[in-house]
């Protein structure tokens, strides 16, 4: 009897191990995609605000974060710089990420 319990015991401990590792896994993964997506954003719309894309440069950052599921949730331009914030929905969470692009200092 002592035997069955502590088995059961030691396999819900793994199971429940394993799901904690695989959910914040996912949640890595996800914090990864939506710094991908930034970082994708920022430069077209850098790009775009710099006259080498034709377009707004906030429209343009929208069409490329949906392209990985990601949506903006803030694009502020100054000058040629542009500052972009997207979010990925996670379960009830959101996965958020910014990031800046332009031309070098100088």
């Amino acid at each position: 009897m002592a035997g069955t319990a502590t088995t059961v015991g030691v396999l819900v401990v793994t199971a429940t191990l394993a799901v904690g590792f695989l959910t914040a896994g996912a949640a890595a993964s996800t914090a990864a995609r939506a710094s991908g997506a930034a970082d994708a954003a920022a430069l077209a719309a850098a790009d775009t605000a710099s006259g080498l894309v034709p377009g707004e440069p906030c429209d343009q950052a929208a069409a490329v974060a949906g392209r990985v599921g990601a949506s903006v949730s803030a694009c502020r331009l100054d000058g040629l710089v542009a500052t972009v914030e997207v979010s990925i929905a996670f379960g009830a969470w959101d996965a958020r990420a910014r990031a800046r692009a332009g031309p070098p200092p100088g």
